[in-house]
């Protein structure tokens, strides 16, 4: 049971390190339905079709086919990269003036030390059999 549930939680961020969301899942019938629209219009395999979509040859036809510019902001994994961090440091006007500085020092201790280990040298290593 705790290979199973290992082996979910490993594909689990293996699918989420790939930045696959609930929405491009759900948005894979639309994939298929535009694949087979490529294949009866223009005869393009699978690998021909994701090469256009997804791939090198996305340039040339998303400006040949302004016309299914509609289909083709539905297809799934559309995901832009892009991650924004804004560090922002805000300071008071505090008054306070730090040119006094007092130490409280106590004369009294917390410091405990107690020896928690035995050693061996109080007792000789190699002890001879003893008779009873």
């Amino acid at each position: 049971m705790s290979r199973l549930i290992s082996i979910l939680l490993s594909g689990f961020i293996l699918i989420q390190s790939f930045q696959i969301t609930l929405e491009d899942i759900m948005q894979i019938d639309e994939l298929i339905e535009h694949a087979k629209f490529h294949k009866q219009e223009y005869g393009d395999n699978f690998f021909v079709f994701l090469s256009k979509h997804y791939g090198e040859l996305k340039a040339e036809h998303s400006k040949n086919h302004q016309e299914e510019q509609t289909d083709h902001e539905q297809l799934p994994f559309q995901f832009q990269g892009q991650s924004t961090i804004v560090f922002a440091f805000l300071s008071s006007n505090c008054n306070t003036d730090f040119t006094e500085f007092k130490i409280n020092i106590s004369a009294e201790s917390n410091f405990h030390y107690l020896n928690l280990y035995a050693s061996l040298h109080e007792e000789d290593l190699l002890q001879p059999p003893r008779q009873a």
